[in-house]
């Protein structure tokens, strides 16, 4: 664990490092990349960041699919990484459904504050300040700023929807796609 957070960074999953869709994300085989996201995740890893993933997971709660299928997925995405030299560093998810009213779905911010606790930030109200949050819906931000998160929207998944829907938290960067947030974090080609 790192009390770095200047050095790390928030990614949503679906939409920003894979492909979204509309009926869920129910195994390994429907998770496929979105191009450029795990070269980005491997540059951003070889820069020194520690990547932490907080993804909304409604489907296992929905009946969709279940824990083995979730491992199953996380398995793929890592073994993609691999050979690129890139890896995540931790995987925070709500398996809840809106009804169920649990804080840790996004935009509420409890899995924000549990990466904050794994990453030993929980000292004081904005424990996130500064930490990228990369996400493709409001929901993403808002979870991120509650704890001092900067906002970047990407424009891939629901992303062109959600910059036209308005309303982004103040501040908030405009990318095309995760590999055009990285190349502009580390100041690289764009």
């Amino acid at each position: 664990m790192s009390s770095n957070t200047n050095k790390l960074i928030i990614l949503d999953r679906d939409g920003v490092i894979n492909e979204d869709r509309d009926d869920y994300v129910k195994s390994s085989d429907e998770w496929i990349p979105l191009l450029g996201s795990l070269e980005a995740i491997a540059l951003l890893n070889h820069a020194g960041y520690q990547i932490a993933i907080a993804t909304n997971q409604s489907g296992i709660a929905r009946g969709f699919f279940g824990m083995n299928d979730l491992d199953a997925m996380h398995n793929k995405m890592e073994k993609l990484l691999q050979p690129l030299g890139g890896q995540i560093d931790s995987i925070f998810f709500c398996p809840h459904t809106d009804a169920q009213q649990c804080d840790c779905r996004k935009p509420l911010p409890g899995l924000m504050k549990q990466i904050a606790l794994h990453y030993k930030k929980n000292d004081s109200d904005s424990p996130l300040s500064g930490v990228p949050i990369v996400g493709d819906s409001l929901r993403d931000l808002q979870a991120g700023v509650a704890l001092g998160a900067s906002p970047h929207l990407v424009l891939t998944g629901k992303g062109q929807k959600t910059l036209s829907k308005g309303g982004l938290p103040e501040g908030t960067e405009i990318h095309q796609d995760l590999l055009a947030f990285t190349n502009t974090l580390l100041g690289t080609k764009s």
